[in-house]
């Protein structure tokens, strides 16, 4: 490759990343817009922002930036990175990245309908979910993206042990994760359910 190739290149780099951010923002405003006329709160009923909730049977629960369901999401983007690096990887990072947001952002839209949030009640221990707030499903979108970011950047062995360990601590703590969340709610198991609550 000639220098004059090289310099190109080089160049248009810093204008790819802004396109592919540019998307993803897209994507992330083009969800909010859908949850909001879908009927969800933009914040918390409460009228407050918190950084963190650690209630899980809480309304707080899903209506504020991170709580026990954002390592689901950072796993989230560890998943997407590993198959779209499998399916697609002649395709840009940029362009990865915008895959794995669309679908983060689809199943945002997904959970928060009628449809999920009455399987999420009666699959799960969730008696008292009613769906996420925007900003929460916002930040959800952004977790997936900090989990796609570091699947990218560190070894995969790394990214499967901290998987593996977000899994254990939060299923430790709230007795539910990512693992148990799919399995309860394609196909829910009593003796599961009879832990998650105590009993």
């Amino acid at each position: 490759m000639s220098g004059e190739a090289l310099i190109e290149t080089a160049g248009d780099a810093p204008r790819r990343t802004r396109f592919w951010s540019l998307v993803v923002l897209g994507i992330t405003v083009c969800m909010a817009a859908i949850l909001l006329a879908m009927g969800r709160v933009p914040i918390c009923e409460c009228g407050t922002v918190k950084l963190w909730v650690g209630e899980v049977n809480s309304p707080d629960n899903s209506q504020h930036l991170f709580d026990w369901y954002t390592p689901s999401h950072v796993i989230h983007g560890f998943v997407f990175f590993f198959v779209l690096w499998l399916v697609a990887r002649r395709w840009s990072f940029g362009a990865r990245l915008s895959a794995a947001t669309l679908i983060e952002a689809a199943w945002e839209i997904a959970e928060n309908s009628p449809v999920i949030i009455d399987r999420y009640r009666t699959a799960t221990i969730a008696l008292d979910y009613y769906g996420d707030s925007v900003l929460n499903s916002a930040f959800d979108v952004v977790s997936m993206i900090a989990g796609f970011v570091l699947a990218a950047r560190l070894p995969w062995p790394v990214t499967l042990v901290l998987a593996l360990a977000a899994e254990v601590f939060v299923g430790w703590m709230i007795r539910d994760n990512l693992t148990l969340n799919v399995i309860m709610l394609l196909w829910p198991i009593e003796a599961i359910r009879s832990w998650q609550s105590g009993s």
